[in-house]
């Protein structure tokens, strides 16, 4: 994935923008420039170049940078989780084969979205304090916790549905920020991840110790 930082030209947005719908329009304009450059990155100013509106525009809907910035992550969430649950119908609810899915589909997000991950995840003072994106990040989570649930019921695995969920979250996770910072290409420059998910997870779905 390539990102020209010099410019909102030369930022592809995802889809065309209705101006009825300004707000729309200026999430969308801003996902883009968040997903290519990363948040520290983005500014107002090219998300309203983008949008094809003007510099005012935003103050209509948003009280500032961090208010959009929240927004761009609640559409985050909704994509990932979007495109899991996708990913586990397609395989299978409540099957090994969709948990590994699952887990494919969280580090092609991660890999795709690399400015919008590194957001939804990071430190950024006001996002973590924010309500709904605490509430967003939980209801992603609770898919995994509940494919985990269901997968332990079919199969007679004992143990916390919650802490196997952490286990995978864990796992992908660490796996996604590894893979988009560069260090498997240094380490292990030929690594199959998709491998190695389909590998570890049927580990990670072990009873837990605590019941």
């Amino acid at each position: 994935m390539s990102a020209d930082r010099d410019g909102a030209d030369a930022v592809k947005p995802k889809g065309k923008y209705h101006h009825g719908d300004l707000k729309e329009a200026l999430i969308q304009a801003a996902y883009a420039l968040v997903s290519q450059r990363g948040a520290e990155n983005f500014s107002l100013a090219d998300a309203c170049r983008l949008a094809g509106v003007s510099t005012a525009a935003p103050y209509k809907h948003f009280r500032d940078r961090d208010e959009i910035l929240e927004a761009v992550v609640t559409r985050g969430f909704d994509v990932l989780s979007d495109r899991s649950m996708a990913a586990v119908r397609t395989a299978g609810e409540g099957t090994l084969a969709g948990i590994v899915a699952m887990g494919e589909a969280y580090v092609r997000f991660a890999v795709d979205e690399q400015g919008l991950f590194r957001l939804m995840f990071g430190q950024h003072p006001v996002l973590k304090q924010s309500a709904c994106v605490v509430s967003d990040g939980k209801r992603c989570f609770t898919q995994v916790i509940e494919q985990v649930a269901l997968y332990c019921a079919r199969n007679g695995v004992a143990g916390d549905a919650d802490l196997i969920a952490i286990r995978l979250w864990t796992f992908v996770h660490g796996a996604s920020a590894l893979i988009i910072d560069g260090d498997y290409a240094v380490v292990a420059p030929d690594l199959d991840v998709g491998a190695m998910i389909r590998d570890a997870t049927p580990l990670l779905l072990m009873p837990t110790a605590r019941g």
